[in-house]
This record gives C-alpha cells, sequence and structure tokens, in this order.
C-alpha cells in the first residue's frame, strides 16, 4: 500500500495553517504547475521535487483546467448563469467568471476555498468584479457550506446552478464521506443543474502514485480511487458522454495519454 493513497484521514487538523513561507500548500503548488506567480520558494522546490519524477505532472495541470473550461462552457451554453467553484484555490486565467463570461455577460460566480489564504488572493483579484464572490468555506462540512452560499453569496438553488469540483475529492478521505458529500449537493440542486469534477485514478502508474505520495508536505493528504468508485459519486445524476474519463479526453482526439491519470466527469440533474 502506498501510504496517502489508501485509508482514513489521519488525526489532527487537516485544515491549512496559518501562512507559512517556509510550509508549502496544494493550492501554490498547483498555482506554479499552471504558471502562476501566487507561489513561494518552498512550493517551487516541492513541484521541482515532483516534477524531476513526473514531468508530465504539469500537462496534466493544464489538461485539467482546460476540462474545467470546457466544463463551464458546456453548463453556460445550456443555459446555467449561476457557477460555484469549489476548492477553487489560487486564481489563474481563465478563471470560472471569466470562461462564462464570454458566453453569458451575466453570469454569476462564487469561488468557495478552505484555504483562507487562496481566499484572499480569489477575493483580492475576482471578487471585486460585480457578481463574483470569495468565500472561506470547507466541502467537508456540505450542509454549513450550502446555507453559506444561499445566505452570503446569494446563490439561488431553485434555479439551475453548475458546480465544480476540480482536483478536490481526492482530498477527501472515505472516513470523510465524499458520496455523502457529492449527495448534500445534489439534493439541493434544482433540475437541469451541472456537476463536474475531476479525480485522481488509482489506476494511474505505481511509480507516479508512489511520487505523489513521498513528496506530500503539505497539510492535504490524497486518496487516490478508480473510474468505477468516481462514477459512483455521480448516483443521482445524468452521467454526460464520454462519461468517466482521462480529462484529456473530454478535450479534443490526439492528446497523449499520461501515467498520472486524472479522470473527468460531469452530470447533470435530470
Amino acid at each position: 500500500m502506498v501510504e496517502g493513497i489508501e485509508g482514513q484521514a489521519p488525526k489532527g487538523d487537516r485544515t491549512p495553517q496559518p501562512f507559512d513561507p517556509d510550509h508549502p500548500t496544494s493550492a501554490r503548488v498547483y498555482d506554479y504547475l499552471l504558471d502562476g506567480k501566487d507561489n513561494l520558494a518552498a512550493d517551487r522546490d516541492l513541484a521541482r521535487q515532483m516534477l524531476s519524477s513526473a514531468p508530465q505532472l504539469k500537462t496534466l495541470a493544464w489538461f485539467t483546467r482546460c476540462f474545467m473550461r470546457k466544463a463551464v462552457e458546456m453548463a453556460a451554453e445550456a443555459g446555467i448563469r449561476q457557477f460555484i467553484d469549489l476548492g477553487s484555490g489560487i486564481p489563474v486565467s481563465p478563471n470560472v467568471h471569466e470562461v462564462a463570461r464570454e458566453i453569458e455577460p451575466s453570469a454569476r460566480v462564487v469561488y468557495v476555498d478552505y484555504d483562507p489564504v487562496a481566499v484572499a488572493h480569489c477575493d483580492a483579484l475576482l471578487a471585486r468584479s460585480p457578481g463574483v464572490t470569495a468565500l472561506v468555506g470547507d466541502v467537508r462540512r456540505p450542509h454549513d457550506l450550502l446555507d453559506q452560499l444561499n445566505d452570503r453569496a446569494s446563490v439561488d438553488f431553485t434555479e439551475p446552478v453548475a458546480v465544480t469540483l476540480v482536483s478536490v475529492l481526492h482530498y477527501v478521505m472515505d472516513d470523510e464521506q465524499p458520496a455523502e458529500i457529492i449527495a448534500a449537493v445534489r439534493d439541493r440542486l434544482a433540475p437541469g443543474s451541472y456537476l463536474a469534477i475531476t479525480h485522481g485514478s488509482s489506476d494511474s502508474a505505481p511509480e507516479i502514485l508512489q511520487v505523489l505520495a513521498g513528496t506530500n508536505e503539505t497539510s492535504a493528504q490524497v486518496r487516490f480511487r478508480s473510474a468505477a468508485q468516481t462514477e459512483a459519486f455521480l448516483d443521482g445524476f445524468e452521467l454526460l458522454e464520454p462519461g468517466v474519463v482521462p480529462v484529456q479526453h473530454w478535450l479534443r482526439p490526439g492528446l497523449p495519454d499520461t501515467p498520472m491519470i486524472m479522470l473527468g466527469a460531469i452530470g447533470r440533474v435530470p
């Protein structure tokens, strides 16, 4: 068993600690992989350590970001005008509101993250735009989060909403009940709503999983899952084609496979 790939959540507080420039965070490491500017030396050191053994991770980060854009475009083209980006991380353009407003200029977007530093970046860079809000919230407390979205961000759950959970669920351990989290979100969504998720696959090359487990120096542990386990999270949704597949399969033919597999899926509330 690869440590950090299986098992329950470790004891102790897994929320991000107060800002420490010498301690990397998953949000800032991901920012570096996307060529962002809001990362520090500790984050770059960890990212380079990962890339030295798994250089395709940077390409995969961009595939994942492109999947997010595709999902938002599909939802906007379907007429959805409310978007919630759960686990938004640090802003890297194009962000959800930029993508949605290319299709519908009146689209409203809420960015949510449990890392206060990531939310501060969102608030500073994005939330000054009318109709864009940034909130601190933890998907592991879905009912509190959904109430907060309704009360503080004016999300109207009687109308369709598009929710993105990009590279979030593999940070939720089994005993933190990821299926129940998704069910709570699903049960609040109106018919016609969309849910887009990406999830690290346990069918990735074993040596890549070992690299990711061995470089886990942040407060976030990982629990990669199979395609079947990932599909089960979308129980009660209409699964859109091509289903639960590597994210690049959602984009265009001919993109290369990667030893690290990031699964992508989009569900619609019937």
